[in-house]
């Protein structure tokens, strides 16, 4: 089983029940492409599974988590992280804090003068499947392995 899952929120507001927002809200993913790094335990996977039709995840690398931390981590103001903010936190650098997302011991909602959630653009080049299918059949949603080189695409 994963330590840690990234998750990223494909589909809009729009159309979107009062159940799946509420459950979107506590994981942290309010708007349309937005990312959140999550520790893995039966209940967030439960959530993840409820919201399967309007996010999409995968199991999360550090190197990943690194790329991520690096060049969309933001703190309040919407600056971005610096390491002197990392010390605070009690980290000696990115690598450190991306092993430990990665790993699950650290969760990004209680980190706090960073933001819970990294704001992606649209991928490059655009999503190669379906946005409104899952990934087993030909789409983009739900536990999707290609993810990883998608929101490479997004940073």
């Amino acid at each position: 089983m994963a330590n840690a899952y990234l998750v990223v929120r494909i589909k809009g507001q729009a159309d979107c029940p009062y159940w799946a927002t509420h459950a979107m809200m506590l994981l942290k993913l309010d708007k349309k492409y937005r990312a959140t790094i999550l520790p893995a335990k039966e209940n967030t996977l439960g959530m993840l599974r409820k919201v399967q039709h309007y996010v999409s995840w995968i199991e999360l690398d550090s190197s990943l988590a690194k790329e991520l931390i690096d060049k969309k981590a933001r703190k309040s103001g919407y600056q971005k992280i610096t390491p002197e903010d990392l010390k605070t936190l009690g980290f000696a650098s990115t690598d450190e804090l991306a092993t430990a997302l990665a790993e699950g011991k650290a969760t990004l909602s209680k980190l706090k003068p960073i933001k819970p959630w990294f704001a992606l653009a649209p991928p490059v080049h655009g999503f190669k499947r379906s946005t409104k299918k899952l990934y087993g059949q030909k789409g983009v949603l739900g536990q999707n392995k290609e993810l990883d080189t998608i929101v490479r695409r997004m940073i």
